[in-house]
């Protein structure tokens, strides 16, 4: 039997959402092992005047613990 744990991380890009979500999964696989899923729970951005200058992901991310 296996257990998993879900962690929340916000990750940020000035490029894009799908750039922010693997910024942030790459940064977390840093120190987490076993990703298995990541679900983007929430999506902000900054703007400035009529321009978007940073998208801002929140990112639920599901590993499973080592034995």
């Amino acid at each position: 039997m296996s257990i998993a744990k879900v962690t929340e991380v916000i990750s940020s890009s000035t490029i894009g959402i799908e750039d922010a979500v693997k910024s942030g999964v790459a940064r977390a696989s840093k120190t987490i092992n076993n990703i298995q899923r990541v679900w983007v729970s929430d999506i902000k951005c900054s703007v400035d005047g009529d321009a978007i200058t940073e998208w801002r992901c929140t990112l639920k991310i599901t590993f499973v613990l080592n034995d």
